[in-house]
């Protein structure tokens, strides 16, 4: 008699729940870079003063906070937009700066975004096609954040430009460390909330695309 193996449909229904995770972390994903890119153009077309550092952290911890407690239900997908809007929303007076600061301002921030474009892709597809887990990376990552967050305050409160072009080259390797371990966690059930998926991954993005920006504006000079 042939025997029945539960490990079958056991590990067929956790194939289709990464896929359904990974599904609906990307569409949201693509959604919401698309309302905050939206959200940065409103704010550089109106002309919006940069809030300071300290209301961005409160409202992006605030928001932050908020998502996560309700990231199970459908009021987490709106704080999720309303995180990324805001976001965007602080994004905007930063790149208005760069296009009044900089005679190439625009092919800036056309490169950084390609740049963060092409990061991105390259290691979701490794991360997807060689399905390698990358869980042992999360102590290094947390750490490493920490110490660039911290020394980021640093080099603005004692105005250290080259501090602060190393923390932006940190937060490059950090946050591209972090795209590779969030997709990971997706491949191995380690999250299974799309919605918190999401953020993590966006905010990667956004370190990502402002680290290049800042140091390819270094780069470049300002006129």
């Amino acid at each position: 008699m042939k025997q029945f193996n539960p490990s079958i449909p056991r590990n067929e229904a956790n194939i289709l729940a990464t896929n359904k995770v990974l599904k609906n972390t990307y569409t949201l994903l693509a959604m919401t870079l698309l309302f905050s890119a939206g959200s940065a153009g409103l704010s550089m077309s109106l002309n919006l003063p940069h809030p300071g550092m300290i209301i961005t952290l409160v409202g992006y911890i605030g928001l932050l906070f908020l998502t996560s407690k309700l990231r199970n239900s459908s009021w987490g997908i709106l704080c999720v937009f309303a995180l990324t809007g805001f976001m965007g929303m602080t994004l905007g007076p930063i790149l208005n700066m760069y296009l009044n600061a900089y005679s190439n301002g625009h092919e800036l921030i056309m490169t950084s975004l390609g740049g963060t474009g092409v990061i991105f892709f390259a290691l979701s597809a490794y991360a997807l096609t060689t399905k390698k887990d990358f869980s042992f990376i999360s102590g290094f990552l947390m750490v490493g954040i920490l110490v660039a967050f911290l020394a980021g305050i640093g080099a603005m409160v004692f105005s250290i430009p080259a501090l602060s072009l190393g923390v932006s080259a940190m937060f490059i390797m950090l946050m591209s460390g972090m795209i590779l371990y969030q997709t990971s966690e997706i491949i191995h059930g380690g999250e299974t909330n799309y919605i918190m998926a999401t953020v993590s991954l966006y905010i990667s993005l956004f370190n990502l695309f402002t680290s290049l920006l800042h140091i390819l504006g270094a780069v470049s000079g300002r006129d």
